[in-house]
């Protein structure tokens, strides 16, 4: 599972081995010859030659494997991608996950359902999680007010019970759970920061999906990309996929025949993103520069957003909602 000491133990590497025998064993052959795939990168002329963060959307669980393919085999270039928890679940997938050089993300959503689940031996309820959500969300908020959730849904036992969460002590008489889950996240969050700076040293780009779970039609978006983007003033290019979900239908990372078109936007310099600078050092991901600074995350989030949109075909674009049209609920975290 990944929790703090596993984030510790990741290595990133310039020329990560997991992506060369995934290219070599399995992508090359899958793209080229069984049963072969068309992939069309148009506008790759626009990628600048540095390190930037690409901002694709998401339509399943592989889109980023072809863009990667080709990236590396027409310019030579690696990347890291940020993905989910929940695939650091097993041993194997665990394990290839660090091998190709992906970055785990670990979301209060996560923590709160993983704790629960070996805490309780088994999943929260959707009300349960959203019970512990908006109480966990209330203590991280400046503003909030956790004494304000009723609680009484929820098992005494998890709240009462001392533990070890995910790498981190908790002791109900020192800090109350919602504290104990903030610590938690504020701690795999930092060693996550170091990853992505360690990304950056090694010269690989970065690829985000930045509305989060998969969906084949286009939602919103969340601000952690652009918290790292603004802090660490990096490029960003809006990527779109189109196609791919068509390709790669299952859970199995062998795509059929078929084409797939990804679309590259004009390139947004942090220079080009003055409305939404920021004048001071934060620390990504923190509760206080969430709540100061997510106007400006928000709008820069927002302007990536649309960006993708136009490089859209229509069945991909904006859902009329905003929201995902994929996995909900707790699913989305194991």
């Amino acid at each position: 599972m990944l929790d703090l000491p596993r984030l510790k133990r990741i290595r990133l590497m310039k020329r990560p081995i997991g992506q060369l025998f995934f290219g070599y064993g399995l992508l090359g052959p899958n793209y080229n010859f069984l049963p072969g795939v068309d992939i069309q990168i148009e506008g790759l002329e626009k990628i600048p030659d540095e390190p930037v963060i690409f901002a694709m959307n998401h339509t399943d669980r592989f889109n980023y494997f072809p863009f990667m393919y080709k990236l590396w085999k027409l310019k030579g270039r690696y990347m890291t991608v940020w993905v989910k928890g929940k695939y650091y679940e097993t041993p194997i997938t665990g394990a290839l996950m660090e091998l190709t050089s992906n970055l785990p993300t670990a979301s209060r959503g996560y923590i709160i359902t993983k704790d629960f689940t070996l805490t309780m031996g088994r999943r929260p309820t959707g009300a349960e999680y959203d019970t512990l959500r908006d109480l966990v969300n209330k203590e991280a908020t400046p503003d909030g007010d956790p004494g304000t959730v009723d609680v009484s849904s929820v098992p005494a036992e998890l709240l009462r019970t001392k533990r070890n969460i995910l790498g981190v002590d908790f002791d109900p008489g020192e800090c109350s759970y919602a504290a104990g889950i903030n610590r938690v996240f504020t701690a795999m969050m930092a060693e996550f920061v170091r990853l992505n700076e360690r990304s950056f040293e090694l010269g690989l780009d970065l690829l985000v999906f930045p509305q989060g779970t998969r969906s084949i039609r286009l939602p919103r978006g969340h601000i952690g990309m652009m918290e790292v983007a603004l802090r660490y003033k990096k490029t960003v290019v809006p990527i779109g996929c189109n196609g791919c979900d068509l390709v790669y239908t299952g859970s199995v990372p062998i795509g059929k025949s078929g084409t797939i078109v990804y679309r590259v936007g004009d390139p947004l310099p942090y220079e080009e993103l003055s409305d939404f600078h920021i004048d001071e050092d934060y620390a990504p991901f923190s509760a206080e520069a969430e709540h100061k600074h997510h106007d400006k995350f928000q709008g820069a989030t927002n302007l990536v957003m649309d960006r993708i949109n136009d490089l859209l075909d229509p069945e991909y674009q904006f859902s009329d909602d905003l929201q995902s049209t994929g996995v909900r609920g707790t699913s989305r975290f194991m």
